[in-house]
């Protein structure tokens, strides 16, 4: 999967797209894992998903809760 590039973007932000990144290659490994009959593998690679997705919940949170000062600039609009 192709990523965009992080121009105009805080490391929160950064963070939770990593961690998303990383939720989908766990959950598609239990995907596997499920129709191999690995359900132990499985089990653990969906759990580890879930940690990623909440690490990535916890990066978007504190990303949002950056103050208008602290957030990336953005260009002003030409009036």
């Amino acid at each position: 999967m192709m990523m965009p590039d992080g121009a105009g973007r805080g490391a929160m932000l950064e963070e939770a797209m990593r961690e998303l990144e990383a939720a989908i290659h766990d959950a598609r490994v239990a995907f596997d894992c499920i129709g191999l009959g690995e359900i132990d593998r499985a089990h653990t690679s969906a759990v580890t998903a879930r940690i990623a997705i909440d690490a990535a919940m916890t990066a978007m949170q504190a990303a949002l809760a950056q103050t208008p000062s602290q957030a990336p600039s953005q260009p002003a609009a030409s009036d």
